[in-house]
């Protein structure tokens, strides 16, 4: 059984809720994608961690893992979701098969980066992490791992590329954003 921690878990399940009744009341055809933390480079956990890197600033350890997939990737089984949709309405969990680690992720950035790195905050047991087995059954591994994908953000965050400045909050673990 879901629950909701905050406002806007509870908005999400709020949703589900809604497009499920809809596939039971008319036989609608429904997957229910629950995304977890698709990245940009431009936005998303891993350009949330190298920030602070980048203007010597300390990493935030309070959610000491995340799951992330890149965004084409996310997109790709977004399109192919759409197969698999059915009534009762079919939840599936989308994200890349890493665990990864908050920690490590700064230290590989901030090598990559050639700065150091400080931390902030205690490495919390609450995190947002989702089991995407059945995604990665139906789909395959994404196309772009994690380890690319931490390379491709510290080469963005040298150049100066152009962020959305809009953080995700992802050291947030108590649903208050």
């Amino acid at each position: 059984p879901l629950s909701a921690v905050g406002e806007y878990a509870q908005s999400c399940l709020g949703r589900e809720r809604v497009f499920a009744h809809g596939a039971r009341a008319h036989g609608t055809p429904v997957c229910l994608f629950r995304l977890c933390y698709a990245i940009d480079l431009r936005y998303g956990v891993v350009h949330d961690i190298g920030e602070p890197i980048m203007r010597g600033e300390p990493v935030d350890l309070s959610a000491a893992s995340f799951n992330c997939i890149w965004q084409g990737d996310a997109n790709h089984q977004a399109l192919f979701a759409l197969q698999h949709a059915a009534s009762p309405a079919v939840p599936l969990n989308v994200t890349g098969p890493e665990t990864l680690s908050t920690r490590d992720v700064a230290g590989q950035l901030a090598s990559l980066l050639d700065k150091p790195v400080d931390f902030s905050g205690d490495e919390g047991p609450r995190c947002y992490l989702i089991d995407a087995s059945r995604a990665l059954g139906l789909f395959g591994p994404p196309s772009v791992s994690a380890e690319q994908l931490i390379r491709w953000q510290a080469h963005w965050l040298r150049i100066g590329g152009r962020s959305l400045g809009k953080p995700t909050h992802f050291q947030t673990t108590d649903g208050n954003f």
